[in-house]
């Protein structure tokens, strides 16, 4: 039995100029904690980021800010490897031989292609949209622990992220039972500590950059002034008792799940504490605590941003890391699948 830590992958698209609320709460506040117990690899996918139209000055800058912020949050370049996707192009290479195992029903089945086309349309829907979810089954299994050693392979998912790593397992699976064992198939690794942040505006949806509106979410480099506004202004429901119902009082919940999450105590202590208070304290105390959670780091990502030679070399030794998993990986890969040998 293998004593080495876990093997996980995790991965954020640099679509827009700051992580929000959703974000850390519901993922990249454990990727720090995982550090302690995993063999954590940390990617900004920013071939990703590609499927739709963007601006190449963005994505750069955008990718940049993404690394900033991870690190600015506790991801320590000693202990875990931070890189940017494109800069290890086993990725693209991997996703090609994983796609040629893929059925095209399976990946017209992935239900967050069919939501995307239905909103962008067939005309401006992209194949790397369609093939997106085989992209991150390579991107996971670029970097397999060798199997038979007892090392798992481990990645943290949401329920809107499920469905992908159900094809990754599949692919993994069929991969080895077509080529021999060359892949450990992942599993799901679900945070205790994992947050479902809604919208502060509309409370019964997922926080997020494509659904919410400005109002809506609290981004981390976001300055304090604003930062209180939107919390001060967030909905909340009829009455004036501060207790958690998700379905009848689904604003006030979230504001409980936000404080708890960050204060790091169970809601029911919450609900103690501002029992006889009105909403207005509730989003004062609040307001202060995420100013106080997100200065330090929007100043720690502005310091980063501004060394931008160090940021680099950050940036090349985590992709230097990675690309000697991926190579080993993809020797095999190459070897599995009948490619011919290249002389050195």
């Amino acid at each position: 039995m293998s004593t080495a830590a876990p093997r996980v992958l995790s991965g954020i698209q640099p679509t827009a100029d700051s992580f929000h609320l959703g974000n850390y709460l519901g993922a990249l506040r454990q990727w720090v904690a995982l550090q302690d117990t995993h063999d954590a690899f940390y990617c900004v996918v920013d071939m990703h980021a590609i499927t739709v139209e963007h601006s190449p000055e963005a994505l750069r800058r955008r990718s940049k800010v993404a690394a900033a912020q991870l690190l600015a949050m506790g991801v320590d370049p000693e202990r875990s490897t931070l890189f940017v996707q494109s800069h290890v192009p086993e990725h693209a290479e991997l996703a090609w031989v994983l796609g040629c195992i893929t059925g095209y029903g399976e990946a017209s089945r992935m239900t967050q292609f069919k939501d995307k086309s239905a909103k962008y349309g067939a005309s401006a829907t992209s194949v790397g949209l369609f093939t997106y979810p085989i992209l991150m089954a390579a991107d996971i299994l670029l970097y397999t622990p060798e199997p038979g050693k007892g090392q798992r392979l481990q990645v943290p998912v949401g329920e809107d992220q499920r469905q992908h790593l159900e094809l990754t397992r599949d692919l993994a699976q069929r991969f080895n039972h077509r080529f021999g064992e060359t892949f450990v198939v992942p599993e799901a690794y679900i945070p205790e500590t994992a947050a479902k942040i809604t919208d502060l505006q509309e409370p019964t949806i997922k926080m997020s950059k494509s659904a919410s509106s400005p109002q809506g979410i609290v981004e981390v480099l976001e300055d304090p002034g604003p930062m209180r506004k939107k919390i001060m202004r967030a909905v909340t429901d009829t009455g004036t008792e501060i207790v958690f119902d998700a379905e009848n009082k689904p604003g006030i919940s979230n504001l409980l799940r936000i404080y708890a999450a960050l204060e790091g105590v169970p809601v029911a202590e919450l609900e103690r504490r501002y029992a006889g208070h009105g909403y207005g304290q509730l989003k004062k105390d609040l307001a202060q605590l995420l100013v106080d959670t997100f200065t330090p780091i929007r100043e720690r990502t502005e310091r980063l941003l501004a060394d931008e030679k160090q940021l680099d070399r950050i940036l090349a030794d985590g992709a230097a890391r990675a690309g000697a998993v991926a190579a080993r990986t993809m020797e095999v890969v190459r070897e599995r699948v009948g490619f011919v040998g290249r002389d050195r």
